[in-house]
């Protein structure tokens, strides 16, 4: 294909093991035909499920995506400490999690659930004076990086399982969490509150936002069939909705401002994880996608704006 076949959209992809999400994109590059290719959020090579990859000018939508709550399965194993909190380290330490109660960790688990402030693994791609933790930590630095604010909205456990002639737990979880959260953390400091270390053996993201595991393709998929989703129906998932007089679109396509919405056209809009009120997206009657806008006092003035008549495009 070539970038005048593919629109503009999301395509969701369910990443598989072994991948990083650069190679994700790369691939994208090659079945859309362009390079305007990106991607909402990094899933470690380890992890699997959904990856968001925005196809032209889709990837305007990103940053918006990024900010939006994440749902996985998980398994972690208490007993055994690694120095990447999850199975691709070497194992640091090893202490028998035989005789850790079910009730313990479900109290550890209540713990870490709500608003609390995480250490991310050191082994991550957050920069440290401009370089990704995991590239000064594979060099042999030791890092530690500061503690944020997350939210860890649910935190429940599906199985209990002894392994390693009952040395060590596996717990089957699933997460939905505030974007900046990291499993691994949970699994490592879910350990660390039962004195016998923890670490994550299988993560799989399920949701993104509004977008879900139920509308991912593999990649194997995406080469016979490129599944994508226009961006008008993804921008529709994604914010509040106003739907627009041809006045106010060709107003708008120019980058005017335009009355302010009442009530219910901006009502409703989720906030991201950081709290901030996100924009509305603003559709011409014949349904193309012509802006996102913020209400300022009595206008309504346009933070992003798509070409008129070329919204699906």
């Amino acid at each position: 294909m070539n970038s005048g076949q593919v629109h503009s959209g999301l395509v969701i992809v369910d990443k598989p093991q072994g991948w990083t999400s650069h190679d994700v994109v790369g691939r994208m590059r090659r079945l859309a035909g362009t390079r305007k290719v990106g991607h909402a959020g990094t899933l470690d090579p380890m992890a699997t499920g959904v990856l968001v990859v925005g196809i032209n000018r889709a990837t305007r939508l990103l940053t918006y995506i990024v900010g939006t709550s994440k749902t996985y399965t998980a398994t972690i194993r208490l007993g055994q400490s690694t120095v990447t909190d999850d199975a691709e380290g070497e194992v640091t330490a090893e202490t028998s999690a035989g005789a850790v109660p079910a009730s313990a960790i479900r109290a550890a688990v209540e713990e870490l659930t709500g608003s609390i402030s995480q250490v991310p693994s050191s082994v991550s791609a957050i920069k440290v004076n401009g370089e990704r933790a995991y590239n000064r930590v594979r060099s042999g630095e030791e890092v530690v990086l500061p503690p944020r604010p997350v939210t860890v909205h649910s935190f429940d456990i599906a199985d209990i399982r002894r392994e390693n002639d009952g040395a060590v737990q596996d717990l089957d979880v699933t997460v939905s969490c505030s974007s900046g959260t990291y499993i691994r953390a949970l699994a490592r400091d879910l350990g660390a509150a039962l004195g016998v270390g923890g670490h994550l053996t299988v993560l799989r993201r399920m949701e993104v936002g509004p977008y879900t595991l139920a509308q991912a393709s593999t990649l194997e998929e995406l080469a016979q069939d490129f599944r994508l989703l226009g961006i008008d129906e993804a921008a529709r998932a994604l914010f509040p909705v106003r739907e627009l007089s041809s006045t106010e679109a060709l107003d708008l396509s120019h980058g005017r401002r335009i009355s302010a919405s009442a009530g219910g056209d901006c009502g409703g809009s989720p906030r991201n994880d950081a709290g901030d009120q996100r924009p509305v997206a603003a559709f011409a009657p014949d349904g193309a996608l012509i802006a996102l806008l913020e209400n300022r006092g009595s206008e309504a003035k346009p933070t992003l704006v798509f070409a008129p008549g070329q919204a699906g495009s």
